[in-house]
């Protein structure tokens, strides 16, 4: 197929709902429309024309970031679906956008409504591109080259009922065990994810640091730890039960062996768009409904 000259955006989603596929659909024709080529990652291809709605004309179709020559990758859906595309795009240095398809979209920030004015801004260059910290978990070959997060790693029971002990080390210095349902290591963006859930703090994505904080701990002195960006954290796990979870944002591995795992900063960021609007305070105060007056609010449902 002859290439446009144009901007070359990648497209990837998880398509759920199924209606998704108009919507995902109606965003490709704006793009062609706005000059540019978009570039649909092959499983989501496949999983529209299953739907019976296959991509738009004029859709180029990818099968590794790498290969693609894209500008830019744009993740269809909510925050689950961005985390994807960090995934997709591994260390390629792509920027990444993403459009809420989904509900919460902490990551996903630009809104269906707003497609039109932002494809604009993307084709005039009028963004500025953010670079956000990833982890690298070592140890656990499971995961193969996909070994990174971009909001956290995490440890957890399998099982319902005993606790898991993990050992941890700071640096080569032992830091604590940890008696509770498991641990999370989670960086500035994903402070606003598990962690926060989980009694952690709220980062700034531009802080060097990273927050170590317990799932249901059994001593409630163990209190979330915030460490420096570049620290090293090794852990090692015992368990009762023979098996535990390891965690890669929404990525998981069962475990049934105690090896070392290290926990640490990788050797590259990820790069992501903010249009003119998009920060990380209004996303706060949006998300997270800062300053606004709940007894003012309607209730979501009423009972009788």
């Amino acid at each position: 197929m002859e290439r446009k000259t144009g901007m070359r955006i990648g497209v990837l989603g998880r398509l759920y709902p199924a209606s998704a596929a108009a919507t995902i659909n109606g965003i490709l024709v704006r793009m062609v429309a706005a000059g540019a080529t978009p570039v649909m990652e092959r499983g989501l291809a496949e999983r529209m024309t299953a739907a019976g709605m296959p991509p738009a004309s004029d859709t180029e179709v990818m099968d590794r970031a790498e290969d693609a020559d894209l500008h830019m990758l744009v993740s269809m859906g909510g925050d689950g679906s961005f985390l994807d595309s960090v995934d997709f795009l591994g260390a390629v240095p792509v920027p990444l956008l993403g459009i809420n398809l989904g509900r919460l979209g902490f990551l996903s920030s630009t809104r269906l409504e707003d497609v039109d004015a932002s494809l604009e801004a993307i084709m005039q260059r009028r963004y500025t591109l953010v670079e956000r910290a990833v982890l690298a978990l070592e140890g656990c070959p499971g995961f193969g080259t996909h070994n990174n997060a971009l909001n956290e790693v995490s440890l957890h029971k399998r099982d319902g009922a005993a606790m898991i002990s993990i050992h941890a080390h700071l640096d080569g210095r032992f830091l604590n065990t940890y008696w509770a349902d498991g641990l999370i290591i989670a960086t500035p963006t994903g402070s606003t994810a598990y962690s926060l859930s989980c009694g952690g703090p709220l980062l700034a994505p531009g802080c060097d640091a990273m927050v170590i904080t317990p799932i249901a701990p059994h001593n409630l002195n163990v209190r979330p730890f915030v460490v420096p960006g570049n620290s090293t954290l090794t852990l090692h796990v015992d368990a009762r039960g023979e098996k535990y979870l390891v965690n890669l944002d929404s990525r998981s591995q069962v475990l049934d062996h105690f090896p070392a795992l290290q926990v640490h900063r990788a050797e590259h960021r990820v790069k992501l768009v903010q249009l003119e609007g998009q920060d990380f305070l209004n996303t706060l105060r949006s998300k997270l409904s800062w300053g606004l007056d709940i007894r003012s609010a309607k209730p979501g449902f009423e009972v009788g």
